[in-house]
């Protein structure tokens, strides 16, 4: 078929590389404009606009892709089939409407739950013990579209945002191309969502990753987790910004304020929450490298009753 596909981040360049590996012609790839990273602030290219590139394939950055000129370029590119995974604009009715086959949408969560953003690090913040890909027929809401199939995941028990990012890319790319065959064969089945199970999840920013201390130790760690390997989950010690990668969520508590350090050796740093105790097993100090916690206490002394 000739594809158009609409991507932006890391994860939507596994689904666009099985789509050209499976025989599909993608006749054009659809990305955000390049933006400044970094202090100097150099223009950087999405990822799946490196992907475009190392094949040779058209690609088109439009700031907004509702404008009309933008429309009638895409038409002339006549698809088949639009696919869009994460791409980070949504498409008027006119594109929806533009294909043959229509558009699906690759989605990181078990629609209709986790519509919207960040879906793949909530699941982990939330403690969910599943999460999963689902392939969407789009229309003109926010992941409201008839579900065309989904794929469950069993989340780890050390599973994080990043390594579940990871799985769901691979399960996503191989869904989409499956999909795409049922559809183009007339055997895919399209299934309405129950509006009534539906949630919804916002963006991920920098802010969320600050620690509330008075929450419990278990759903620290499982933002902590979440956040890694970004924003990343952190405090402030002594007037700087202190990581935390990696903890533990251990039962009991003391007479101490959340956010107190109750135990503290050359092995251990554990700290009071909102319930139960927080044991620290990767940190970063601002300034320094990303170390275990046995390493870090070898040079920088945190005695008991320090409060992050």
């Amino acid at each position: 078929m000739r594809v158009i596909f609409m991507g932006t981040p890391d994860f939507a360049v596994g689904t666009l590389e099985a789509i050209l590996a499976a025989g599909h012609e993608v006749v054009l790839t659809v990305t955000q404009p390049d933006k400044p990273k970094g202090r100097g602030k150099i223009m950087q290219s999405s990822p799946v606009k490196m992907c475009a590139l190392k094949h040779g394939i058209v690609t088109y950055q439009p700031k907004k892709i509702r404008e009309k000129e933008c429309i009638e370029y895409l038409r002339g590119f006549a698809p088949d089939m639009i696919i869009v995974a994460a791409f980070g604009q949504i498409l008027p009715k006119d594109i929806l409407e533009m294909p043959k086959y229509g558009c699906v949408n690759v989605h990181a969560s078990l629609l209709p739950k986790y519509r919207g953003a960040a879906p793949i690090q909530w699941a982990v913040i939330n403690g969910d013990a599943v999460s999963g890909v689902t392939t969407m027929r789009m229309d003109t809401g926010l992941d409201t579209g008839d579900i065309i199939e989904k794929k469950e995941v069993v989340l780890a028990a050390d599973e994080t945002g990043g390594s579940l990012f990871d799985r769901l890319a691979r399960e996503g790319a191989a869904l989409c191309v499956h999909t795409m065959q049922s559809i183009e064969e007339g055997t895919a089945v399209y299934t309405k969502q129950k509006e009534e199970e539906a949630t919804h999840v916002g963006m991920i920013s920098k802010q969320m990753g600050y620690i509330d201390w008075k929450q419990p130790a278990a759903a620290i760690e499982r933002l902590i987790r979440g956040l890694n390997p970004w924003p990343s989950a952190y405090t402030r010690l002594n007037g700087k910004t202190f990581k935390i990668w990696k903890a533990g969520a251990e039962e009991g508590n003391s007479q101490k304020d959340a956010g107190t350090v109750v135990l503290s050796d050359k092995k251990q740093l554990k700290i009071q929450t909102g319930d139960g105790m927080l044991s620290l097993l990767e940190v970063q100090l601002e300034g320094k490298k990303r170390m275990d916690i046995e390493a870090f206490l070898r040079g920088y002394e945190i005695t008991e009753d320090t409060v992050f």
